[in-house]
Parts: structure tokens; C-alpha cells; sequence
């Protein structure tokens, strides 16, 4: 199966098969079939895309109940370090953050459940990042917690003096004052 166990339940990275040949190479990126033999039964309803240079750190977001996001993050061009933080209270890794590097290069993606935030840094000069959601874009579910949090102590691998992050996430709560009503579901 092409789907790597992180230990935090419901956290899986994808890793397609890809074939490579002199022309170049073809892979599945999404195929409903091997999703559901892992027991992924998602109907994705919205792909988001985004463009941004070195340094830029996105993040951390996630959308609130009744309208929260499950994702399936790729970068089409450059590098990012991916990280996500656990927000489901009763989680036996609430409050943890993971981190994977997803590159245009190794394919990797990662299947974002509801009940984490999730946010990115820009390790290459440019990267392009798409992801599914199965729920769509709702301004008024927003939540989401301060990139720099020190109880969450992510390296996202660029120097303080070179983030460029957005004044909205520059003013996002820590995770303990967070607004969150994420409850782990065995």
C-alpha cells in the first residue's frame, strides 16, 4: 500500500507509484479505489492552490465543525516543509505537531484529517502547493493558531529574519487559547 502510518491516528502520507521512463513520468495523484481499501472514503469537493516564494510560512489554519476539512496536501512545484498540529481534545497526541518535507520531487502527499491545523513553509525559491478538501471554504468556521507557538516549538526551517507570514496569521491565538471543539472519535 502507498500509504505511510505517522502514529498520529488518521495522519497518513501518501506515497503514489510512479513510473518513469525517457519521456518523463506518470503517477495516479488520487485514486478513489486505493483511498477506500485504507478505509478513506472521501468525496473531495474543492482543490485549493496557492504560489508563494522562500520563507513564507502559511499557517496554522483548520476550519471548525459543522464545516471542517479533511485534506490531501501536494506541492506541484519546489519544496515545503508540511506541519500539523492535533486540536482533537482526548487524542493520544493532542497538542503534537508532525512535520514531512512534500516536494515536487518525492511526490509525497499528505492526507490531513479533521481536527488538526495545518499550515506550510517554503523551502525553495518558489513552490506551488495544491490540496483537496472535502468540505467547502466557510470565513465564518475559521480557526487557527499562531505559527510560532512555543508549546508547539516547530522548526519550520527558515531563519526568523527571512518568514514572511500574512498579518492574519501573524495574530492567530497559541494553541491554549484557541477557539476548538475537536473531540478525538476512537
Amino acid at each position: 500500500m502507498p500509504f505511510i502510518d505517522t502514529s498520529f491516528p488518521g495522519l497518513f502520507i501518501f506515497e503514489p507509484r510512479v513510473f518513469e521512463d525517457s519521456r518523463g513520468y506518470f503517477f495516479e495523484s488520487f485514486n478513489d479505489r486505493i483511498f477506500r481499501e485504507q478505509g478513506i472514503a472521501t468525496q473531495w469537493v474543492q482543490d485549493n492552490q496557492s504560489s508563494s516564494c522562500y520563507g513564507v510560512i502559511r499557517g496554522l489554519h483548520y476550519q471548525l465543525p459543522p464545516n471542517a476539512q479533511t485534506k490531501l496536501v501536494r506541492v506541484l512545484r519546489g519544496e515545503i516543509l508540511d506541519a500539523v498540529v492535533d486540536i482533537r481534545k482526548g487524542s493520544p497526541t493532542f497538542g503534537k505537531a508532525f512535520t514531512v518535507v512534500l516536494s515536487a520531487e518525492n511526490k509525497k502527499q499528505l492526507l490531513v484529517p479533521k481536527g488538526f491545523a495545518h499550515g506550510f513553509s517554503v523551502l525553495s525559491p518558489q513552490a506551488e502547493v495544491l490540496y483537496k478538501c472535502d468540505g467547502f471554504y466557510a470565513k465564518e468556521s475559521e480557526g487557527g493558531i499562531i505559527y510560532n507557538d512555543p508549546e508547539l516549538n516547530i522548526n519550520w526551517q527558515v531563519p526568523a529574519d527571512k518568514a514572511i507570514i500574512s498579518e492574519k496569521d501573524m495574530v492567530l491565538p497559541t494553541l491554549a487559547n484557541c477557539s476548538n471543539t475537536f473531540e478525538f472519535d476512537a
